[in-house]
């Protein structure tokens, strides 16, 4: 039974909820063109270092913290930590930030499901239908309109009347489509080429892909960036989830679950999106240094192509595979807007009100709408309206478009900057042995307490700050700079934590 604040029905229901927020646009449609950006199989190796050493560890990290607490993720970091009680802040503005452009973004999938299913009674649209849809403000604007009207609906049912059921449906249908478009792509001709590409160390470069591999850092940056977005780490979504957990539940298995989960649909994605886009290229005579195989133009453009050269089924492939991706945006949207309504709930309660939940989530829908309105209008800056043009600035990675702007200050500086000063505030100030009980809950892990005490305390901090220097260098182009940002907030930090309480680490 469900209380005021809100409660899973069962564990699988919080595991599917859990993993339909990792699952989401980040898996779908970040994995392969970061993939694809990143010369391939480096970046894959990467981003497995990473979900094991930090993305477990936060992962876990983030649960305890909700379900210790029973509060969302400002009043969580208040109540642990009082170095860090500002901390919340970032895992509620980074939602909303992320809210702004991602919710354009699932309207995108709305409109690529319905120009497909008009494509099944004739007139196939191929990857120009990008170009006209963001170059069409109100068609734009219409299918964003449509897309937060299905979140608001979700999320205004409750925790496990609303965002536990759509997932319970979602996500088996999530993954029954994936394997159906994976069959496709992988019988196509020479989709080999894709799984060499994903597969086999050095491939991009032997095979003619890119030129040069990029440096260990850039790729670092990259995979760091997209672990967090993919994970729904940093973003207060997994504090806010499992502030409405049991403490009967095993949050180290349920954490594992998660990110092996997660991990796995980002590696079938890319098996699905990659060796498609390259077989269609070279089936059509495309030299291989000029298929795309990053930027948001290998989901909506480069896919749109392959489905458009499969002739009469192309349509139904097509919907098939916008469906699944539509599926998944709305799992992670309907996490994040929890996150902001669960925040605004919370702090009438601490002040002794009761908000109605449908309210809260209209407001919080109102409010994201009026601005993810100017990145729809935007189009990913083919309007006129990008802040560099607005503020005549030079156009770099940070400003090229509204959806980059606000991308770059959620996943390229709070998001890894938030893990960071985290691991900061369990291994110097509060120290590893409080999430440690929580996470365990009375049972006792030798082996994943040691593995957690040396992440929390070592590996993550470190590891942030290189991912830090490489998002600040991927949006703003200065290398040296970044490198200098990144290393004097670590030192900062490193010194008003760590130092002072180094004896608590072995707490």
């Amino acid at each position: 039974m469900e209380n005021k604040r809100g409660s899973w029905g069962s564990n699988i229901g919080f595991l599917l909820a859990a993993i339909g927020s990792a699952v989401g646009l980040g898996n779908i449609w970040g994995f392969p063109y970061k993939m694809g950006k990143s010369g391939g199989f480096t970046f894959l190796l990467v981003y497995l270092f990473l979900a094991i050493f930090v993305g477990l560890i936060i992962m876990a990290s983030e649960l305890a913290l909700g379900r210790k607490t029973r509060k969302a993720p400002i009043a969580a970091y208040k109540a642990v930590s009082s170095k860090y009680s500002w901390l919340g802040w970032f895992a509620v503005l980074s939602p909303f930030l992320i809210m702004t452009f991602y919710s354009v973004l699932g309207g995108y999938c709305i409109y690529y499901v319905i120009i497909n299913l008009i494509g099944l009674f004739g007139g196939m649209p191929d990857g120009s239908s990008f170009g006209a849809m963001l170059t069409s403000i109100p068609a734009s604007i219409g299918v964003l309109l449509a897309f937060m009207a299905i979140c608001f609906v979700i999320v205004a049912g409750g925790v496990s009347g609303g965002i536990e059921k759509f997932n319970k449906i979602g996500m088996p249908a999530l993954f029954v489509m994936l394997l159906i478009i994976i069959v496709r792509a992988l019988t196509l001709p020479n989709a080999v080429e894709g799984l060499k590409f994903m597969f086999i160390p050095g491939y991009a470069v032997a095979g003619g892909f890119i030129e040069e591999a990029p440096n260990l850092i850039t790729v670092l940056g990259t995979a760091g960036g997209q672990m967090f977005f993919s994970l729904s780490l940093a973003m207060g979504a997994m504090i806010t989830y499992g502030s409405y957990l049991g403490k009967e539940e095993n949050l180290v298995k349920n954490s594992g679950i998660i990110v092996a989960a997660d991990t796995i649909v980002a590696l079938l994605a890319g098996i699905a999106v990659i060796p498609a886009a390259v077989a269609n290229g070279i089936n059509n005579g495309i030299p291989v240094n000029e298929i795309k195989l990053n930027g948001p133009g290998l989901l909506f453009k480069t896919l749109q192509d392959v489905f458009h050269n499969m002739g009469a089924l192309g349509g139904v492939f097509g919907v098939i595979f916008y469906l699944l991706v539509l599926i998944a945006a709305i799992s992670s949207a309907i996490s994040l807007m929890e996150v902001l309504s669960a925040h605004f709930i919370d702090k009438a309660a601490e002040n002794g009100k009761t908000l109605e939940r449908k309210g809260v989530v209209l407001k919080v829908s109102a409010v994201i709408t009026l601005i993810a309105i100017l990145v729809a209008a935007d189009g990913l800056g083919e309007n006129g309206f990008a802040p560099a043009a607005l503020l005549k600035a030079k156009v770099a990675g940070w400003n090229d478009c509204w959806l980059d702007f606000f991308d770059c200050w959620s996943e390229g500086i709070m998001m890894p900057l938030g893990a960071m000063l985290m691991a900061l505030m369990i291994g110097g100030e509060i120290g590893p042995k409080v999430m440690l009980d929580e996470i365990h809950n009375g049972e006792h892990s030798p082996f994943f307490s040691k593995f957690y005490r040396f992440c929390v305390t070592y590996i993550v901090p470190a590891v942030m700050c290189l991912v830090l220097a490489g998002q600040l260098t991927d949006f703003f182009g200065n290398q040296i700079v970044s490198y200098i940002i990144a290393a004097v907030c670590f030192i900062i930090f490193s010194y008003h934590t760590l130092i002072p309480d180094w004896k608590k680490i072995d707490k």
